[in-house]
Formats: C-alpha cells, sequence, structure tokens
C-alpha cells in the first residue's frame, strides 16, 4: 500500500513538474514579445457560419503592439497592406479593397486575427496549457471581460507558435495557421 501511495505521488509531481515547464515556456516566449520584433507568415481563415474565407499574410509585430502586414494570396487581394494597433488600423491599396464583416459584435475582423494573437500572446490571461503530441496547446483570454475572445495556441517543439484557433462565446471564429516566425 506504501508503495502505491509513494507512486501515485511521484506520478502527480512529475506531471506539476511539466507543467511548470509550460508555463514557464509559455511566460518566456510573451517575455520576448514584449521586448522584441517578430515576424511571420499566417494563413487565416475566417468562417461565416454561411460563408468561410481564406487569406495569407506576411506580418511583422513590434514589442509595442503594432503589427503590419501585407496579404500574400489570394492574387484578387495580393499587395494590400496595413496596420493594426491598440488604437485601431488603416489599410493601403491601389485599386483593391478587403470587404470583411466584423465579427464577435464588433470586436474581430480577419484581417486583425494575427494582432489579436499578438496582443493576446503578450498580455492575455492564461488558461491553461497542456502537451497535445509534440505541441504544448495553450488556452489564453484576450482580457477579463465577459465577452472575452478565447485563443487556443499550438506552439511547436521550438515554443513558437505555428496554429491559433480564435472563439468567441463558443464558437470558431478564426484559425490562424502561423509559418517562419521568427524574432528579429
Amino acid at each position: 500500500m506504501k508503495r502505491a501511495i509513494v507512486l501515485l505521488c511521484l506520478v502527480l509531481l512529475s506531471g506539476c513538474s511539466g507543467q511548470e515547464q509550460a508555463l514557464d515556456d509559455v511566460l518566456s516566449l510573451r517575455a520576448k514579445l514584449l521586448s522584441q520584433s517578430v515576424q511571420f507568415q499566417a494563413t487565416v481563415t475566417a468562417d461565416y457560419g454561411d460563408k468561410i474565407y481564406s487569406f495569407s499574410m506576411e506580418c511583422t509585430a513590434d514589442s509595442g503592439g503594432k503589427l503590419r502586414f501585407t496579404v500574400l494570396s489570394p492574387d484578387t487581394i495580393a499587395g494590400i497592406s496595413g496596420s493594426v494597433s491598440e488604437s485601431g488600423g488603416s489599410l493601403q491599396f491601389d485599386g483593391q479593397a478587403l470587404a470583411f464583416d466584423a465579427l464577435a459584435d464588433g470586436l474581430i475582423s480577419p484581417v486583425s486575427g494575427p494582432w489579436v494573437l499578438m496582443k493576446t500572446l503578450r498580455s492575455g490571461y492564461l488558461t491553461s496549457c497542456a502537451e497535445e503530441g509534440t505541441y504544448l496547446r495553450v488556452a489564453i483570454d484576450d482580457s477579463y471581460a465577459d465577452n472575452a475572445l478565447h485563443l487556443d495556441i499550438w506552439l511547436g517543439e521550438d515554443d513558437l507558435p505555428v496554429r491559433s484557433e480564435i472563439y468567441w462565446q463558443g464558437r470558431r471564429l478564426l484559425s490562424i495557421e502561423v509559418k517562419d516566425f521568427a524574432f528579429v
């Protein structure tokens, strides 16, 4: 009986150690994002229920929270660029326009998805983290508000984001595939 209790304690303690390491990895990423700029490519898929839109963009986010982007595909909107920050956003285009409706009662638009991802990684409310295969799955709310956006973020073996899903009131609004994430 004593042996079973000791083994159970060892299993529980090793689980806590793994959880502590996962939390340390997330907090280390957060600290780097608060002090360094990053570049990455994002493929955003927006789910409006009756329609699904997908596009790719090149993103650069600075440590102060501003994200600049250029749409890469599809060709019909490629080249549109802009920026998003806490104070708002801007678009620049030549004869083209992005016409995505806002989601979640105006809390997010598809083009601002990568900015929400970066903002939430930098300052969101961490609700859980656990290993999922070779990934670390992190659950973070973008604020403490009742209508907060909820993000599930998968970190790869290098502890950098590779994927995110953004939910509001239990419904997935955006999926973001992240490639070539690098600190600059």
